[in-house]
């Protein structure tokens, strides 16, 4: 894939402040990160824990159906009810139609688990520091505030950070074994572009 960077009108390249390299890309601040990680990573399990041991998430999912009713519900006396947006009130009905509850209960319990442990020993940090701060803003726009907020702030912070926020912890050994799909391998010179052997004596 060619990169196309933005450039200024000398043909310079416009890269990263200093400070952003610093905060985002060096392994000094990493340590920082850990921190943010860990926490973020103790209240996803926390939040997860009564989920994973309550029937009303693990086996009927009336707990979620109780959040996604009392979501779309509008109170008497007022025009709007707790959610802001006319598109994700009718993709919250539709499901509660659907009575996806039944299994989406599951999939948010483990999920939760899952993205907190990842969180708390480093691994693919990126990838769930991504997914957990989605849930974040699914149930901001189901109109739950509470900690959302924070959590999605850290939560996006650590994707910034993907690099260096899981060095102290299994992405440290994960990413330079695993690279990233998207860098391409280095172009065989020792060949013609036919794919032929480029002779001897050349």
């Amino acid at each position: 894939m060619n990169i196309r960077p933005v450039t200024t009108q000398q043909g310079n390249e416009i890269t990263d402040p200093p400070l952003a390299r610093f905060l985002f890309s060096d392994k000094r601040f990493a340590a920082v990160w850990a921190v943010v990680r860990v926490l973020l990573g103790i209240a996803w399990v926390q939040a997860s824990l009564h989920k994973l041991s309550s029937p009303d998430w693990m086996e009927t999912g009336v707990a979620l159906k109780g959040f996604w009713t009392a979501a779309v519900t509008i109170p008497a006396g007022k025009t709007a009810g707790p959610i802001a947006f006319n598109w994700y009130q009718s993709f919250i009905q539709g499901l509660l139609d659907a009575q996806a509850y039944t299994w989406f209960a599951k999939v948010i319990a483990i999920s939760e688990f899952a993205f907190g442990v990842l969180l708390i020993v480093g691994a693919f940090v990126g990838i769930a520091a991504f997914a957990a701060g989605f849930m974040n803003w699914n149930f901001l726009m189901a109109g739950s505030a509470s900690t959302n907020p924070l959590l999605f702030v850290a939560a996006i912070f650590l994707v910034l950070a993907w690099k260096t926020a899981g060095y102290y912890g299994l992405d440290r050994y994960l990413l330079p074994r695993l690279g990233t799909p998207w860098k391409t391998k280095p172009k065989d010179t020792t060949a013609y572009p036919t794919g032929n052997p480029a002779p001897k004596g050349v």
